[in-house]
């Protein structure tokens, strides 16, 4: 098949597809959709609601649900925007499985919901889902729901499709982009830089601790996600030296990246992927985390340096050589190995596999 694609883009309902984005997952897919029209593919993207207009999203709240007193006080009712998400995948995946899911040549799974999944076999277009976490107890019951699962997965690193392997042992390893025509090389500057949601699991409280012990100053950015972590392991470290700058749009965020000697990534958990390593690498800005996850997969040691997990001493001690790395090659492996475009390629040529 070649010529334009129709293909439906299905975001996670969790957060608009908007920026400033509130986290990567979000980033990626809002990027995914400008890529695919740009390149003259017509995408619907269903997502939550307060997504950029520019993308042309639908609401994913396709019908409003409206339950029962009876059915609220029963003792199986599970929290209101548990029952909202549901909803609104389950509209979405019986109108897709509807005559008007035929308009549609692919369907992109971007969202973490396991109905896309376990519904697939009743869509009449063949249906990718892309594995942004390691496996949840849901998604897995989606998958093992029949013999045989029609679904296409893509996993968005080789770590994360060896988390799945047991139970999808085919995941094709698609690695999120990043737009190198909007994150452009910076000049480099004196200071590191932490990006991510200021959740426990993204470990800034670590980053800080690093920062200190190397004597580098810090700027943190990004939206709090978890209100009482942040003031109480992140706020009571500010100061001196270290300042959180707040949510920034992708245009602040790049010139803040840019403007960086160095960043830091910390994790506390095994990072699926880390598409703020690639924003950096892709600013010219060397990159020193922890080795969790999938940071080994992206990080070469022309362009950064790793540290063992929660180790902030060895990682301090590694701030200095990071910063000396060569800003080039930071650009060059974003160019070549994390690119938007690169991406694109790999979905897009998926894409015709499947509708040949």
């Amino acid at each position: 098949m070649s010529g334009s694609l129709r293909i439906a883009v299905v975001a996670s309902a969790r957060f608009p597809i908007r920026e400033p984005f509130a986290g990567g997952l979000e980033a990626h897919t809002w990027s995914l959709v400008r890529a695919l029209t740009q390149r003259g593919h017509r995408v619907e993207l269903f997502a939550a609601r307060g997504s950029d207009p520019a993308l042309g999203a639908r609401e994913l709240r396709v019908r409003r649900m409206s339950l029962s007193g009876a059915a609220r006080a029963d003792a199986s009712m599970p929290a209101g925007s548990w029952m909202d998400e549901h909803h609104a995948y389950l509209s979405l995946m019986l109108e897709l499985a509807g005559d008007a899911g035929r308009r549609f040549d692919v369907v992109h799974n971007n969202s973490l919901h396991h109905l896309p999944v376990a519904m697939a076999p009743a869509v009449h277009a063949p249906v990718i889902t892309t594995l942004h976490t390691p496996p949840t107890p849901w998604l897995e019951s989606a998958v093992q729901a029949q013999d045989h699962c029609p679904v296409v997965f893509t996993a968005v690193s080789a770590h994360t499709a060896r988390a799945w392997r047991p139970l999808v042992p085919a995941a094709r390893v698609v690695r999120n982009g990043v737009d190198t025509t909007r994150w452009t090389p910076g000049p480099g500057g004196s200071g590191l830089v932490w990006s991510g949601r200021l959740v426990p699991e993204k470990g800034a409280h670590l980053a800080i601790e690093a920062a200190r012990k190397a004597a580098v100053p810090l700027r943190l950015a990004g939206p709090v996600g978890d209100r009482a972590y942040f003031d109480e392991r992140v706020a009571p470290l500010l100061g001196d030296g270290v300042d959180y700058v707040g949510h920034l749009g992708r245009g602040e965020l790049a010139a803040l990246v840019g403007g960086s000697a160095a960043a830091l990534v910390t994790p506390c958990w095994d990072e699926p992927y880390g598409l703020v390593v690639a924003e950096a690498l892709a600013s010219g800005t060397p990159v020193c985390g922890f080795d969790r996850g999938a940071l080994s997969e992206i990080l070469t040691p022309e362009c950064g340096r790793l540290a063992p997990a929660e180790d902030t001493a060895a990682l301090a001690a590694l701030i200095p050589e990071t910063i000396r790395l060569d800003r080039r090659a930071a650009r060059d492996r974003a160019e070549s190995f994390c690119s938007l475009d690169v991406m694109t390629d790999l979905y897009t040529s998926l894409y015709r596999e499947l509708t040949s």
